[in-house]
């Protein structure tokens, strides 16, 4: 039997002022294992360009919201930042979002929870990071933009910016509980016992204890 022990970084709160360190955190571990398969969730793309900026070539993809996802006929992603992320050569995947589709109109219309949300926010017990990280490496299984037999990095966040990788092991929406996390490389621990004892340290040490 063989062990590996993989490095891990739990941030103190979750939110974009993660974001440059945890794509650093993901493309070290990415060049570390040899994984060329990378994904980023990207709303208005602002992520987007700075994961083209670390990440070179065809094996990013940004994963953007649907069109329509707040507004009729709108699109989140701004065509400056659309420019950006592909002139960097990474590719854009805009799609259905795999754990909100047709589901989501049942419950705003009828009120009762489909399977795909209840999956989500299941997800969300590890936070909301992990729950995108899931969701875009299905989609990008379904578009066809990775393979499902080889490991990929996903990046995502709680809201803007990103503060949370993941190593997993894609697949498609039908076959989702083939899906696997392979490896946790960020997220958001905010209530870590580690962080209230690093408070609490702080705390004697300003106080004069030594």
């Amino acid at each position: 039997m063989t062990a590996i022990a993989a490095p891990c970084v739990y941030f103190s709160e979750g939110g974009a002022q993660n974001t440059v360190r945890t794509l650093e955190l993901a493309r070290d571990r990415a060049a570390t294992l040899g994984i060329d398969q990378v994904l980023v969730a990207s709303t208005s793309g602002a992520t987007g360009v700075l994961a083209a900026r670390l990440f070179h070539g065809p094996s990013l993809i940004v994963v953007s919201h649907s069109a329509g996802f707040q507004q009729p006929d709108t699109q989140e992603l701004t065509a400056e930042n659309r420019l950006a992320i592909e002139s960097a050569g990474a590719r854009i995947l805009i799609c259905q979002h795999a754990l909100g589709g047709v589901g989501r109109a049942v419950r705003r219309h009828l009120g009762s929870y489909q399977v795909d949300e209840i999956i989500a926010h299941t997800l969300r017990v590890f936070g909301d990071g992990i729950k995108v990280a899931a969701e875009i490496a299905l989609m990008a299984a379904d578009a066809g933009m990775v393979r499902t037999d080889v490991a990929a990095i996903a990046i995502a966040g709680s809201g803007r910016g990103a503060d949370t990788a993941a190593i997993l092991l894609p697949t498609n929406a039908q076959t989702f509980f083939a899906l696997r996390f392979l490896e946790i490389i960020c997220m958001p621990s905010p209530v870590h016992p580690a962080h209230h004892y690093a408070a609490g340290a702080e705390g004697r040490i300003a106080g004069g204890e030594r």
